[in-house]
C-alpha cells in the first residue's frame, strides 16, 4: 500500500512540475490569458490539484507556493474588470480563493482540512457551472 501511495505521489509531482513547466512559458507566469472563462477553469484546475494533493506529498511546499501565486495574479487579474468582478461565478470564486489564500497565510504548510477541503470542491464546482453556463 505504501509503494502504490510512494508511487502515485511521485506521478502527480511529476505532473504538477510539467504543469508548472509549461505554464511558465506563457506571458503570465502562472499562465493567465486574459480570457476569463479560460482562465478561470484553469485556475481551478491547478487549485483543485493543490488541494487534493496527498497529506504526504514531497512536493506540497512548491505546489503551495504556485497556488499562492495563481491566486494572487487571478484575483489581481480579475477584481477590478467589471465585467468579470460583477458575475456571480467570480464572486463564489472570489470566496473560494479567500479562504484558501486565508489558511495558507495561517497555518503555512499544514495539510488542508477536510472541511475546507470539501467545501472548496463544492465551490469550484459551482463556478466551473457558473462560469459554462456565463454567468
Amino acid at each position: 500500500m505504501m509503494q502504490i501511495k510512494s508511487y502515485l505521489s511521485r506521478i502527480l509531482a511529476l505532473v504538477l512540475v510539467l504543469t508548472i513547466g509549461l505554464v511558465g512559458c506563457s506571458s503570465s507566469p502562472t499562465g493567465l490569458t486574459g480570457d476569463y472563462p479560460k482562465d478561470t477553469l484553469a485556475t481551478i484546475e491547478h487549485l483543485s490539484e493543490a488541494i487534493n494533493l496527498p497529506r504526504d506529498a514531497e512536493n506540497q511546499e512548491e505546489v503551495q507556493e504556485f497556488a499562492r501565486q495563481q491566486i494572487n495574479d487571478y484575483v489581481s487579474r480579475y477584481r477590478r474588470d467589471g465585467r468579470a468582478s460583477g458575475l456571480r461565478s467570480f464572486t463564489t470564486m472570489q470566496t473560494a480563493l479567500n479562504s484558501l489564500a486565508g489558511f495558507y497565510s495561517s497555518y503555512g504548510n499544514r495539510p488542508l482540512p477536510d472541511k475546507l477541503k470539501d467545501r472548496l470542491n463544492r465551490e469550484f464546482k459551482q463556478v466551473e457551472l457558473a462560469v459554462k453556463r456565463g454567468a
